[in-house]
This record gives C-alpha cells, sequence and structure tokens, in this order.
C-alpha cells in the first residue's frame, strides 16, 4: 500500500495520524495497531509524513486564499486551543447548514402498528423528503440497524434472560421515531425494569456508573421509547409528538417551563423532541428553547433548525481538554466583578437557578442516563455569566508586512494567515477595514460562573472558574479545591466566551482595554430596545446548540462583523443564537446591568423566544 492507502485504512478503523514539527504522532483504539501494521507503518513514516504534510495544506488552501480573511479552521484551532498542530480531538469547524447536511446519514424507525396521527404521519413524510433534497442521506431501519443479543443477568437471584433486539449502527447520526405510549402491561414492565435496575445497582454495582448503553440494556427491554445504538454520543433520538401546549404559552414563566422541558426530553428517551400539529411545529433540545414555526416554512425549519442540531449534539466540555490549576479568586479584581454583575441581574430574573437532576429526574435509571451525557453535573443552569480580562501581549502588538514575512510557518496552519516568531508569539494576518493588518493573537483569561451554580449569588470561593487560552484551553480553580468532593464542571459555553474574547482583542480592542462583562440567558431583546452604538447580529445563523466549536465561529465571526460595522466603537454587542439565547458584552459593568434591567422593566426583554421574530424581520439593528 502507498501513503495515502495507510492512511486512510488507519483512518476508517478509527486511528488518527498527524505530523507534529516533523514527528509522526498515532492515536489508536486498542488492538487495532498490529505488529504488521506497526513495521508498515514505520517503513512508510516519510511517504506518510508528505502526505499529511500535503493534505492538510490543501485544506488551508481550501479554506484561504490571498484575498480573504482568516478560515474558517483557523478560527476552530484557536478557539478550541488546537495550536499544535495537532488533529487529535480536533474537527474543522462546519457553519453552512446544506455542507452539514451532506455529513448526515438519518434513518426512520417504522411507525408502531396502528398509529394514526394524521399530522405527524404526514409530516413525517414530508420530512424525510425535505431532508433528501438537501444532501442528507436516508438509510433504511434494516440498512440502519442490526440484530444484536445480550443476556441480562442478576446474580443475587440467579435470573439470566436472553433479550434480542436492534441496534442502531454507529454512523447513524440520527434516528427519527414517534413517541410511543405504554399500555398497562407495558407499564408493569417498565415499573418492573426500574427495580430491577435499581437492585443491581445497588447491590451488584455498588451504586458504581454504568455506560449509557448499558444502562439502555438493561431496561429497554421493558420501554419501547429506547433505542439502543452502537454509539449513543454520535447518534441522537429524535422524536415526533403532538406539542405541548403549556410549555409553548408565552404567559407561562421560562422557569416553570424547565422542569416541562426536562421531563419531556427524559420521557421520550431522546436527544430532540418535534411538536407536530396541522398548523406548527415545535422543536425542543437541551437548550430548552420555545421556538415555533408554521407548518409551511418547514423548509427553514429543516434546514436553519433541524439539521444544524442533528450536526452538532449539545456536549459538555471534558474536564481532560483543560490544562488545570489554582488561582486566587480572592485577588481577582475580575471575580470580584464577576460576583458583583450577578448580584445585579439578580432581580431581572433573566438566569433561573434551573434543575438539579435528583429533583426533576425521579427514575434512578433516567438520573443516571442525564448524569452519563452531562459528564457527571448534578445539575443544569439556564445562562452564564463571565468576565474577559484585559488581553496579554509579549512584545509588538501589531507588526508590519516587512516583519511578518521574516516569521516562520506553524504546523496545521496556512502561513497565509498565521505565523509565530523566535519566542513562539503568534501573530495572525487578519483585515482590518481595507487594509491587512499583523496582529499578535494576545493570551486571553476570563473568570465564568461553573456550570449548575446560582448566577445571581455566587460565592467567590467556590463558583467562579478562571478560564485561559494560551494556545491550548487553561482552567483555574479557586484555591483549595477538591474536585474529589467538589461539583466542579466548566460551563457548556466556554467556546462563546472565549471566541467573543479573542475575537474582541483582535477586531475591537477597546472593547476589553478595562476588562468586559459577558452575560448570556435564553431569550431575546426586541429590535425597539437597541440604542446608539449598540448592535445586534447573529439572527440569521444556523441554530446550532451551545458548547460546539461552531457557536464559537459565529460569535467570533459575529464580534469581527460588529466591528466592521461600529469602526469598533461598540458601547454593546448583542450576538443572538437561535433556539438558544443571545450572548452580551460591553467595555462597562454597570452599563449592561443597567440596559439589561430598562429592557426588563420596558417590556423590550424577556426569557423565551417572543422576541427572536422581530429581530429576524430586521436584520440590521443600531
Amino acid at each position: 500500500m502507498n501513503a495515502s492507502e495507510i492512511v486512510e485504512n488507519l483512518t476508517q478503523q478509527g486511528v488518527q495520524l498527524w505530523a507534529d514539527n516533523g514527528k509522526l504522532k498515532i492515536n489508536s483504539p486498542k488492538g487495532i495497531l498490529t505488529p504488521e501494521l506497526r513495521t508498515e507503518i514505520a517503513q512508510h513514516k516519510p511517504e506518510i509524513l508528505a502526505f499529511l504534510s500535503e493534505a492538510n495544506q490543501t485544506i488551508n488552501d481550501n479554506y484561504t486564499t490571498h484575498g480573504e480573511d482568516i478560515s474558517l479552521q483557523t478560527i476552530g484551532r484557536l478557539i478550541g486551543g488546537f495550536c499544535d498542530g495537532s488533529n487529535l480531538g480536533f474537527k474543522a469547524p462546519v457553519i453552512d447548514s446544506k455542507a452539514m447536511a451532506q455529513k448526515l446519514v438519518i434513518t426512520f424507525r417504522p411507525l408502531p402498528k396502528g398509529y394514526t396521527n394524521d399530522a405527524i404521519i404526514k409530516f413525517r413524510e414530508n420530512l424525510e423528503l425535505k431532508l433528501q433534497s438537501y444532501g442528507v442521506k436516508i438509510e433504511s431501519w434494516e440498512q440502519a440497524t442490526k440484530e444484536f443479543s445480550y443476556e441480562l443477568k442478576l446474580p443475587l437471584i440467579n435470573w439470566k434472560k436472553t433479550i434480542n433486539t436492534r441496534v442502531i449502527k454507529a454512523g447513524i447520526s440520527a434516528v427519527i421515531d414517534v413517541e410511543r405510549h405504554p399500555s398497562l402491561t407495558g407499564k408493569l414492565k417498565i415499573f418492573t425494569a426500574e427495580r430491577l435496575y435499581q437492585g443491581y445497582s445497588h447491590f451488584v454495582l455498588k451504586n458504581q456508573k454504568m455506560s449509557v448503553s448499558k444502562i439502555a440494556q438493561f431496561i429497554s427491554w421493558a420501554e419501547e421509547n429506547i433505542r439502543p445504538a452502537e454509539d449513543p454520543t454520535n447518534t441522537q433520538v429524535i422524536v415526533l409528538t403532538e406539542p405541548d401546549d403549556k410549555f409553548s404559552d408565552p404567559t407561562i414563566p421560562y422557569e416553570q417551563k424547565i422542569p416541562i422541558g426536562i421531563s419531556t426530553l427524559v420521557r421520550t428517551f431522546s436527544e430532540i423532541v418535534i411538536g407536530v400539529s396541522h398548523s406548527q411545529i415545535s422543536i425542543l433540545n437541551m437548550n430548552l428553547s420555545d421556538s415555533k414555526f408554521p407548518i409551511n416554512d418547514i423548509d427553514e425549519f429543516v434546514l436553519k433548525s433541524l439539521i444544524p442540531k442533528i450536526y452538532v449534539p449539545i456536549l459538555p466540555l471534558s474536564m481532560s481538554r483543560f490544562e488545570v490549576g489554582e488561582y486566587d479568586s480572592n485577588q481577582s479584581e475580575y471575580a470580584a466583578k464577576l460576583v458583583k454583575l450577578g448580584k445585579e441581574l439578580a432581580s431581572t430574573g433573566l438566569l433561573p437557578a434551573g434543575f438539579k437532576i435528583d429533583n426533576v429526574i425521579k427514575r434512578k435509571s433516567h438520573r443516571d442516563i442525564v448524569d452519563w451525557m452531562a459528564k457527571g453535573r448534578t445539575g443544569v443552569s439556564y445562562g452564564f455569566v463571565a468576565y474577559a480580562e484585559p488581553p496579554q501581549y509579549v512584545g509588538a502588538v501589531e507588526i508590519s508586512a516587512k516583519e511578518w514575512e521574516s516569521l516562520s510557518s506553524l504546523d496545521g496552519f496556512s502561513s497565509n494567515e498565521l505565523r509565530q516568531n523566535e519566542i513562539g508569539r503568534k501573530y495572525i494576518r487578519t483585515q482590518i477595514g481595507q487594509e491587512w493588518k499583523f496582529k499578535q493573537i494576545p493570551d486571553v483569561w476570563l473568570v465564568c460562573s461553573r456550570s449548575g451554580s446560582n448566577k445571581t449569588n455566587l460565592n467567590l470561593e467556590t463558583d467562579v472558574l478562571r478560564i485561559g487560552l494560551k494556545g491550548n484551553l487553561l482552567l483555574q480553580l479557586p484555591q483549595g479545591t477538591d474536585l474529589a468532593v467538589a461539583d466542579i464542571k466548566p460551563s457548556y459555553d466556554i467556546y462563546v466566551m472565549l471566541a467573543m474574547t479573542l475575537a474582541g482583542a483582535l477586531y475591537a480592542p477597546a472593547l476589553l482595554e478595562n476588562g468586559a462583562p459577558m452575560v448570556h440567558f435564553h431569550g431575546y431583546p426586541s429590535k425597539e430596545w437597541f440604542r446608539e452604538n449598540e448592535y445586534c447580529t447573529g439572527v440569521q445563523n444556523p441554530s446550532v446548540p451551545c458548547g460546539t466549536y461552531e457557536a464559537g465561529v459565529f460569535n467570533f465571526l459575529g464580534i469581527r462583523t460588529l466591528a466592521e460595522q461600529s469602526n469598533s466603537n461598540i458601547a454593546l454587542a448583542s450576538l443572538i443564537e437561535p433556539d438558544h439565547g443571545a450572548n452580551f458584552i460591553a467595555p462597562d459593568l454597570m452599563y449592561i446591568v443597567d440596559r439589561l434591567k430598562a429592557g426588563i422593566e420596558q417590556g423590550q426583554i424577556e426569557l423565551g423566544g417572543k422576541h427572536l421574530v422581530s429581530l429576524k424581520e430586521n436584520l440590521a439593528v443600531n
């Protein structure tokens, strides 16, 4: 085999190869690299390195030409902490919905016998046609699944049962099903399965954690709504059901909708629930948006809302992505400002407490599934507060074109976009107005609320994390934090916070000169709320969920766009995330607080999607 065939063969088996400063790096699942394969790789190492280098340059050239600004791939590497040139864990961001669609493989589970909901049946047929028209590959249920048998054992009572089922193959992006309501016999089976699971977990596992696939195996024989999957982190479950009028009622406070939405997702064992009637469509995921679309707007719904949610599932950042350290939160002026920011916003009601998993989800098997998917989080909150520190530079903030030419290239980046000097400081070539500028990429730091904390009553010594971006991701915990006992998890929205901070440093430095407060909540301002030098963008973006490169990239591009519109004279910027909420950043703490309070008092800011429609009708707001 030649180099390209070796790389392709190994990639198909889950092996990752990349070049790092002229060295070949390999990350492989256990058992794949046989002695024969290792020998073959060693024999072709020079050719493989050359192939990887050429392929990487081709990717960069496809993203960037001399007449364009920095590529999506470069933005993704910068905000994702992938500046070492490694491809391990890196996925180039895609922000075009049609491009996302081309990468999806979806299957439809056959309808249950006797299913009679005409509105859902008709929508399901139309949905399949629309997905195909955008390039989504539709696999039949038989092609997308395979026979699977496993043995269920209960050692204490010496009980065994062989379960025969069909499991969804790992390559399937999503399975679309309808909600199935258990009969009286079905409810009895569910009750029995839950009691067996509780006993097995307590007496056999001694409360040690099981994977979500194992939990599903244990209870799926009794639950028609469970669709076992080979890779539950890759295959999302989408359920079609009747709309929940209470959840979509604009008169019900958002805080009361949180347990309704979570209960719906858990009841249906799904990541996405689509409510369907003869007149409208609603969509629900863990972002808990209450967005609704007229049934005739199915094209916009599929392209702008559904496809992005399937392409980028909601997954929190793992602690393993960070280099973990400590900081003295009592000595940080920005941590103190963050605590003040949260308290000042308490009266607005924009940052509801969210929920504790144990309080909302009653069944242990369900709690354990959510715990596994949320990477050990004991609760989920909606919204964040953060405070960007002024960017940190070493040496010249900006250099000339002649100095740029003397810099070295860096693995993983196009030399047209990014280079570094002799002490490792990176400079980026970017367009500011009509001029090309060569600006240093600073180290950026911010303090933010931990996931699940009470944002309006933060404890300085336990709730405020410090996040850094110095080529890689850094996480600093308050001094004395014991990770073995503390519920310390980074926010889902870390990429968004870092993207806003880095883009501000590069394109609107006055915004971060003295630090900048940032706020996110699951609602929107009306178009009438904005004043002079206050800007809004992002309303037409695909509705990617939080916690993704794509969400970060959209916010990076949003800051850049607003900086161009305003000549960097930004009193406040609002970056809209459809079906999720709005991000706000300003150069002054009390300014952003006063403006948000005024919006609440005047009815121009609300949680939920009430004002999103009006924003979409007015693309430019200033």
